[in-house]
């Protein structure tokens, strides 16, 4: 017989609490211990297994999600502080945003996931990266992407995918023209 971890949806835990989050536009309710991570919630009880499990600490950027937009390590996060916030997991900005179809176009472009573990956590804080800076520089992707941890040193590769991403990006946008005359 295999033992339920705590932090579970098994009725054998005590002090569970019933959830509604937004997660990837979609209100979903949960039931779970208050201060379960966020992380494990997302990967065994919602099946949104793209967030890696890394450090548990918050360090490492394997977890990554959009938290109102900006990128926060899941593992360390607490269920109940997601309670009336706007939660994004990776499946989610895959489909219709075009920051994210850039980054994959321009991550296979530029070979930059190698065993492709941190690659989810790294793509969730390059996208909220250019939703804020559609021209950012070397400078602006390395501290954005500062708290994503990749072990196979792909590093270089990351930042030049990013940096091809927001060319992409910058030749959709349509030029406009600022003449006040009219």
């Amino acid at each position: 017989m295999t033992s339920t971890p705590e932090w579970s949806s098994s009725p054998r835990v005590r002090d569970e609490e019933d959830f509604v989050l937004r997660v990837n536009g979609v209100p979903r309710e949960v039931r779970c211990r208050a201060d379960a991570p966020l992380l494990y919630l997302l990967r065994n009880d919602l099946d949104l297994r793209g967030s890696r499990y890394g450090c548990g600490l918050g360090q490492c950027g394997a977890c990554m999600v959009l938290f109102d937009g900006h990128p926060t390590p899941s593992c360390d996060l607490p269920v109940w502080s997601a309670v009336g916030h706007e939660v994004a997991t990776i499946e989610g900005l895959g489909r219709d945003d075009a920051a994210m179809q850039a980054l994959q176009r321009s991550f296979t472009d530029e070979q930059a996931a190698q065993c492709g573990y941190c690659t989810s956590g790294i793509l969730v804080a390059a996208c909220a990266l250019l939703r804020a800076d559609p021209a950012p520089d070397r400078a602006a992707i390395a501290q954005a992407l500062d708290k994503n941890l990749c072990r196979c040193g792909s590093h270089g590769r990351v930042v030049r995918a990013v940096l091809g991403a927001a060319v992409t990006l910058r030749s959709r946008v349509p030029a406009t023209t600022l003449d006040a005359s009219g």
